[in-house]
């Protein structure tokens, strides 16, 4: 059991790294320094949940991931070659980074983990869902 959930949660951090390199990425193609600073403070939540999910793993004895993986790696070169140039196309591009994130993360952890990591993914969850209706106000 014990190793199942190591595993989950380490594919669960490799999508926090995706994240994090992805809102890399858009940072340095927006212009507007408002919404930039959103996208920051985005990334900085990530960094944040992923050094938990990390501790969470080394606490359960495992050894946590340190990026997204190959697959992950591949995917984030293929998303930077389509980068929008406009600043609503960026938006919107992490809108749909984010929900995918979220429906790809909540596949991962439908296995068996215990409560308390249960409890730390259900938290970024929400947090990640909170990032999404930040990022949908700001094309409002």
């Amino acid at each position: 059991m014990q190793n199942e959930v190591i595993e989950e949660l380490n594919e669960f951090l490799k999508g926090q790294y995706m994240g994090i390199h992805s809102y890399e990425k858009y940072i340095q193609k927006l212009e507007d320094a408002t919404i930039k600073r959103q996208f920051q403070d985005i990334q900085q939540g990530h960094k944040e949940y992923a050094m938990k999910v990390a501790e969470r793993i080394q606490n359960l004895g495992g050894e946590p991931v340190d990026d997204e993986g190959v697959f992950g790696s591949i995917q984030g070169f293929l998303n930077q070659l389509n980068l929008p140039d406009t600043t609503e196309g960026l938006i919107k591009g992490a809108i749909k980074g984010e929900t995918l994130g979220i429906e790809m993360s909540e596949r991962i952890v439908r296995g068996d983990l215990d409560e308390e990591s249960l409890e730390l993914i259900k938290e970024i969850l929400d947090h990640d869902r909170q990032h999404t209706d930040l990022l949908k106000r700001l094309l409002h």
